[in-house]
């Protein structure tokens, strides 16, 4: 199953990013091919959120599980969509009271062989837009960063 993993320092705390990622009503303000986001339920500890995905005449539903563990991780599940599986997983983990490390993992695996095969092609290039996109909305919620590759 194709993923990645990647840990980046941040100059913001690991609560400030939490709160960034787990504000999933609002990715469409700033993530690339997210049209449109409808959290369901949200208890504070698990979230039921669908993410409406597109580009150019594509647009596919996704409907995910989301564990959230104040300040620490964020656990992805999916439930619903055109994928076979799609798991990801955040962590924040504090390196002093300005600054984390943010740990992003994601595997993925399509229910077409050749799609799956395609993708896994771009994905590396989409995932570093997204990591632009977060960082460029910590900047905007945050102030100025310099982001920097842990691992």
């Amino acid at each position: 199953m194709p993923g990645i993993h990647e840990v980046y320092r941040l100059p913001y705390s690991a609560e400030q990013m939490f709160d960034l990622v787990a504000d999933v009503g609002r990715y469409q303000e700033f993530l690339p091919w997210v049209v449109a986001t409808r959290v369901r339920s949200d208890d504070g500890h698990e979230m039921i959120a669908d993410m409406l995905v597109g580009f150019k005449a594509l647009r596919e539903k996704f409907t995910s599980r989301v564990e959230k563990r104040r300040a620490e991780e964020i656990r992805v599940h999916y439930v619903d969509g055109p994928m076979r599986d799609l798991d990801n997983v955040w962590r924040f983990h504090p390196v002093d009271a300005q600054s984390c490390d943010v740990e992003f993992d994601v595997r993925f695996s399509f229910r077409n062989a050749l799609f799956e095969k395609l993708a896994g092609q771009y994905f590396d290039k989409a995932f570093r837009k997204m990591v632009s996109a977060f960082e460029t909305r910590a900047e905007q919620l945050y102030g100025p960063s310099k982001r920097a590759a842990v691992t």
